[in-house]
């Protein structure tokens, strides 16, 4: 069954979130409700009559007689654990069905986020602990990644910040996690032992209030005996701090309190309250979960060692992302800032941090999978012999470009100079000639200007002949995911925006063939047809007219071709002969009457060897998949 939707899962600690995207649309995702809200607290409860409930549901109705929350943690053995996990899933993906928010069964696509700090094997164990709760297709994904998918996808992040050092800090209610995403790669900053988590300021609270309770011992007994109010004065401490955090400057006043609530009974009730200076003394207050330093040395301790160890690696984060719901308090922007000032770094915290997981794990499920149709489609030029004919159909008319600058190369770089040394008595035989003729055009040929002259004559011929054609294949692909078509096009005006402006035409795929196209011409036996073109004809049997008598009388019984390898190896013309034999406008006449016949043999020799001519198709056609590649790998962040 064909995969419709995505599904962002952010089963947090603290708070639980559900998105999802249309897998054939680039719509934002939107997010869907439990118990008729977008974020629901991480609570499951059970009532003898209703059944298990989740969320809101589960701390107000009456009678439920067991409660658990913030039970999210990497993955283990314990029973009591797997159950309430699963059963919390489960609960949560029978709500979305009833209520008609999902398609559900193969259509749905479940992505669930962890933190980015656990290891493979951890996602493993803990995405076969999902699966038991029913859902058919999930995947376990990172929650950085999710933050970087919807900063990029929501605009904030710029095509040169997401292909440079972009440093995650996301703030939950369990953990602290530091990501580091440098060329779309995620790499976790690991810190050991991770429990810098926003509930210890709500546990702290909840013993402070316990502590200072005029009925502390009663409350001891009815936590011991009834472990859900414990639960939902926790939660009580939660919202306070929430409020506070939400309102700092209010709360400044010594007479203005953030306040929470819960009623055990109506006679007894759990009220934490907190202001500024209280806020203050808490977060600097020795914790034991945290080796006895406060949570403001330890978040400031790990965003020193952070730096510490990416500056090991020689990196300043261009973005520093803040997500998760404990981001909103402001005093980690602030430490933040301090740690990595601007302009090197640009602060951005997350505006809805209690949903940004949500909505960027369904825009990683949906880019998953039209990233994974995109390559398919590309991939199918490389399968289907489609590149190799349209590389072969216009091979012909590359040849043709390069025989008349290459002709015209050789005669000035070897031909004349060889002849006027030769005119000039620097040559002594016509073998001689020939062999410095062979030097001469084989150094020209391997030299930096023969190379740059077919190098242009390649880069202009794939821009006027090869790229109108592949475009033709590519723009459909590129209008059918939604990016520029200039992502897929081979173009040195491409806009540095889109994609990566070091993939040049001329470097990237012709490289090859111009080393190629130079072997052929000296090992095809080019520069051999050149000697002959020169000595056959326009030397030789001059000379031998001249010193034929002579060589009969030597009663030498020559035939043809003895004759021509006689005067060649043998016959020193006087240099006083050889300037008018030879003149100056005479080898450029000979020069003029050559040229056509060497751009003959040129083409013939690029055309003839059907082995050659293979290769040739073949090297443009591997440049040409090879850069095509890494042009999708530069422009598949743009897919949405």
């Amino acid at each position: 069954m064909e995969i419709l939707e995505t599904i962002g899962f952010d089963l947090g600690h603290g708070e639980t979130a559900v998105a999802k995207a249309i897998v054939e649309s680039i719509d934002p995702p939107q997010m869907l409700e439990i118990n008729n809200k977008k974020n629901q607290i991480t609570a499951l409860g059970w009532h003898p009559k209703l059944g298990y409930l989740v969320g809101e549901q589960a701390l107000i109705q009456a009678g439920v007689t067991q409660l658990t929350i913030s039970f999210k943690q990497k993955p283990n053995n314990d029973p009591k654990y797997r159950e309430i996990i699963s059963t919390f899933v489960a609960t949560y993906y029978r709500l979305l069905k009833e209520s008609k928010q999902l398609e559900g069964g193969e259509s749905s696509y479940f992505y669930i986020g962890c933190p980015s700090g656990w290891t493979i094997s951890d996602r493993t164990e803990y995405q076969k602990l999902l699966q038991e709760a029913g859902i058919p297709q999930l995947n376990v994904v990172p929650e950085s990644r999710a933050a970087f998918m919807q900063a990029k996808e929501a605009g904030k992040l710029e095509y040169d910040k997401l292909v440079a050092s972009v440093l995650i800090v996301d703030i939950g209610s369990s953990t602290t996690d530091f990501t580091l995403v440098k060329s779309l790669e995620e790499i976790p900053i690991d810190f050991g032992s991770n429990t810098l988590g926003a509930s210890l300021i709500d546990k702290a609270i909840f013993a402070r209030t316990l502590a200072n309770h005029e009925q502390k011992a009663l409350l001891e007994k009815v936590f011991k005996e009834y472990p859900h109010h414990q639960a939902r004065c926790e939660l009580a401490c939660r919202k306070a701090k929430e409020d506070y955090f939400s309102n700092e400057q209010l709360y400044s006043d010594p007479e203005s309190f953030a306040r929470g609530f819960e009623s055990i009974n109506e006679q007894i009730y759990f009220i934490p309250q907190v202001n500024k200076l209280m806020m203050e003394e808490i977060l600097k207050q020795p914790l034991p979960e945290l080796g006895h330093h406060s949570w403001v040395r330890s978040f400031s301790d790990s965003l020193t060692e952070a730096k510490e160890k990416l500056e090991t690696l020689g990196i300043v984060p261009k973005l520093l992302l803040m997500t998760g719901g404990a981001s909103r308090m402001k005093f980690t922007h602030l430490l933040c800032q301090e740690m990595f000032p601007e302009p090197e770094t640009l602060l951005r915290p997350d505006p809805e941090p209690e949903r940004c997981i949500a909505l960027g794990l369904a825009r990683v499920g949906r880019w998953d999978l039209r990233a994974a149709a995109f390559k398919e489609e590309v991939n199918k030029l490389f399968t289907s012999n489609t590149l190799k004919g349209l590389i072969e159909r216009h091979i012909p008319e590359l040849i043709e470009s390069l025989t008349k600058p290459l002709t015209d190369g050789l005669l000035v770089n070897a031909v004349k100079p060889a002849l006027k040394d030769w005119q000039k008595n620097k040559i002594r035989t016509l073998a001689d000639l020939e062999t410095s003729l062979i030097s001469r055009a084989e150094q020209w040929l391997k030299s930096e200007r023969a190379v740059q002259i077919i190098n242009y004559q390649c880069a202009s011929w794939f821009s006027n002949k090869i790229q109108p054609d592949l475009a033709a294949q590519t723009d459909p692909i590129c209008r059918k995911f939604q990016i520029p078509r200039s992502s897929l096009r081979f173009q040195d005006s491409i806009d540095p925006n889109f994609v990566n402006p070091e993939l040049r035409i001329g470097d990237a795929i012709l490289a090859e063939t111009v080393g190629f196209i130079v072997n052929v011409v000296i090992g095809g036996g080019t520069v051999a047809s050149i000697i002959t073109l020169i000595l056959t004809g326009h030397l030789t049997w001059p000379i031998a007219l001249v010193y034929g008598a002579s060589v009969m009388a030597a009663g030498m019984e020559l035939n043809r071709k003895s004759v021509q390898e006689v005067i060649k190896t043998n016959v020193d013309v006087p240099s006083w002969v050889r300037s008018s034999f030879l003149s100056d406008k005479k080898i450029e006449e000979m020069c003029e009457q050559i040229k056509p016949e060497l751009e003959k043999v040129l083409q013939e020799q690029l055309t003839a060897d059907k082995e050659a001519f293979d290769k040739l198709i073949s090297k443009v056609e591997q440049g040409l998949q090879k850069t095509l590649s890494t042009k999708v790998q530069s422009c598949i962040i743009l897919i949405q």
